[in-house]
């Protein structure tokens, strides 16, 4: 494995691409699985946070990025990854990713049956920018394919929101057929919705994954759950017997119980220097509460989810510093709310205890995030066929020192002069301060 703090950044031997790379859980998943990775990213804050945690960054747009810089991509890249922002896809969003879905599905179909681009990208500028995102991994691969010296990836990896699960289910066909533009370059590729405790994420989250690769790469084999799934039994919290906090469910055979909220964040905290102290949640030597969530429930805005701490954690997302902790006393009243930190809301989102979350809105790169534990399953099948060993599960809890030179060094790399990152991003924007009194 190499150590983000101790590789030689010239950006030689990195195998895999990810595109809106966030602050880095792809990136972090391949770290433990000891591949090497660079992502393109073009929110400063994420960007920040992937310098400081040593992880080789663009900081562009990935259409620019395509269009006229795709020479700087290492030429070792052999591994497109991809999570395209979901807004506009998700049920928490206005939907206008969704409404669209036969809109994209024919444009991937126009791509690869080779009409102008120009023309389409006039057309797409009806659409919300987020959502025509999702056409940009199939718009990178013909690139690849396109490019004299370049070779066609030899693994695609996409998740996003199920919503976009049809979407994915056109990229497979497509993958499969090699017409048009694709050159006779057949994929094997499979889909699926893959739910996040299932594979030891302790929160409740679902994803819609591709996996596509090459012939002689073999099959594409599904991934199979560690975990047993969580299915939600809503009840009154407020008139809990004495037996709430304690799960007595059986289990199916041979597969785990979910990692509860009070496994995740107590296991944390027993690291070395950790900045994860539930001592306020505690109660009797026991880690006891539960949460309130930001968004309605059952149809009702006003109407708060409630989650127990040996449950997992609703979906982390943005607006996870939003959500409401209520520590439970021995008789089960609820004491006054608290919050989530960033790092306890990363270790439910499976990073690392002590990543070194950086940069403006990082409870927004939280949730933006692939959990790093999802992403260790997916690319363990897709790249060498098994899932993470529970040595490289473990080591997955702390993330190794980088050193500030480092950083710096990945800072330049990353924007350079800046004349090639986003127009603006590196903007300050100023306050008048008020006069003095």
């Amino acid at each position: 494995m190499n150590s983000p703090g101790k590789q030689v950044h010239d950006l030689d031997g990195i195998r895999i691409l990810d595109l809106f790379a966030g602050p880095g859980g792809l990136d972090v998943a391949a770290h433990f699985l000891g591949y090497k990775s660079i992502g393109v990213e073009w929110d400063l804050n994420a960007c920040e946070t992937r310098y400081a945690a040593g992880l080789p960054t663009f900081h562009a747009d990935v259409r620019v990025m395509r269009k006229t810089r795709f020479d700087e991509v290492p030429e070792s890249v052999d591994v497109l990854t991809g999570g395209p922002p979901c807004q506009s896809f998700s049920v928490a969003g206005r939907g206008a990713g969704r409404r669209a879905l036969k809109t994209v599905e024919d444009f991937l179909h126009r791509l690869v049956a080779g009409e102008d681009e120009a023309t389409i990208d006039k057309e797409l500028a009806d659409l919300d920018p987020r959502t025509a995102l999702v056409l940009e991994p199939l718009r990178w691969l013909l690139k690849a394919i396109e490019t004299k010296d370049r070779s066609p990836y030899r693994v695609i990896i996409l998740e996003q929101v199920p919503t976009v699960g049809p979407l994915w289910e056109v990229y497979r066909t497509l993958l499969r057929s090699g017409e048009g533009r694709l050159q006779g370059i057949k994929y094997e590729a499979e889909c699926w919705e893959l739910k996040t405790e299932q594979f030891g994420v302790p929160q409740t989250r679902t994803r819609a994954v591709l996996i596509a690769r090459l012939p002689e790469l073999g099959a594409v084999t599904a991934l199979e759950a560690t975990h047993r799934a969580f299915e939600l039994h809503r009840g009154r919290r407020g008139e809990a017997p004495a037996g709430l906090f304690s799960s007595g469910a059986e289990l199916p055979t041979g597969k785990r119980p979910w990692v509860s909220m009070a496994d995740a964040l107590d296991a944390a905290s027993k690291l070395p220097n950790s900045p994860v102290n539930v001592s306020r949640l505690r109660t009797g030597g026991e880690t006891k509460f539960f949460v309130v969530s930001n968004y309605g429930s059952g149809g009702d805005p006003k109407k708060r989810g409630k989650r127990l701490s040996t449950e997992p954690a609703f979906t982390v997302t943005g607006k996870i510093s939003r959500n409401r902790i209520h520590k439970v006393g021995a008789d089960h009243e609820a004491e006054r709310g608290d919050r989530f930190t960033i790092p306890e809301a990363g270790v439910l989102q499976t990073f690392p205890h002590n990543f070194p979350w950086s940069g403006k809105d990082q409870s927004q790169q939280v949730g933006n995030a692939v959990p790093p534990r999802l992403g260790m399953h997916i690319l363990g099948m897709a790249l060498r066929d098994s899932a993470p060993s529970d040595g490289e599960l473990t080591a997955a809890q702390s993330w190794p020192p980088v050193p500030q030179p480092t950083t710096d060094a990945l800072r330049r790399i990353g924007c350079g002069d800046r004349s090639t990152c986003p127009p603006d991003s590196h903007k300050v924007s100023r306050r008048r301060s008020k006069p003095s009194p």
